[in-house]
């Protein structure tokens, strides 16, 4: 007999908590305020258990709910000011600013990516279903922003 929904969804959140919560600070703001939005997307998910498509990636759905979440608190008054929508950026900018400046530069989708595989672990097959692209797109996408944020790095480092 398989393991419920439910507890599917709680081993995801003891693994996974801190790479959900790393790839939405940048885009609420703050840590504070992703492990918020992170403990109302699991609380979601438990509660729409049902939803769940047996198909569906469990990581990928609970960052589709974790993220429409995030957006919604993005635009909700925050003491940091208003966020572009786009701003996908690091947190602590100070601690690597030719990094945070090269990540600036990427297209939206680009950063999101990188986002979602280096600071969410997903893998390539669920950063695809969670952003309903295909894996090959995820892998060129990942491919591109690597490409262009060392090009970017290395002709700051060059200047210097």
């Amino acid at each position: 007999m398989g393991r419920s929904v439910e507890s599917l969804i709680e081993d995801l959140y003891r693994t996974r908590y801190a790479h959900f919560r790393e790839a939405l600070a940048p885009v609420v703001g703050d840590r504070d305020r992703a492990h918020d939005v992170v403990q109302e997307a699991f609380a979601q998910a438990l509660r729409k258990s049902s939803d769940l498509r047996k198909t569906e990636s469990l990581p990928a759905w609970v960052w589709r709910i974790a993220y429409r979440i995030a957006l919604d608190e993005r635009r909700a008054p925050c003491s940091i000011g208003d966020v572009d929508d786009e701003d996908v950026t690091i947190l602590e900018p100070e601690r690597h600013p030719e990094l945070a400046a090269a990540l600036r530069t990427l297209p939206a989708q680009r950063r999101l990516v990188l986002f979602l595989r280096y600071y969410a672990d997903f893998s390539y097959a669920e950063i695809a279903e969670a952003l309903d692209i295909r894996v090959g797109t995820v892998s060129a996408t990942i491919s591109q922003a690597q490409a262009a944020l060392l090009d970017r790095l290395m002709s700051k480092e060059v200047a210097q």
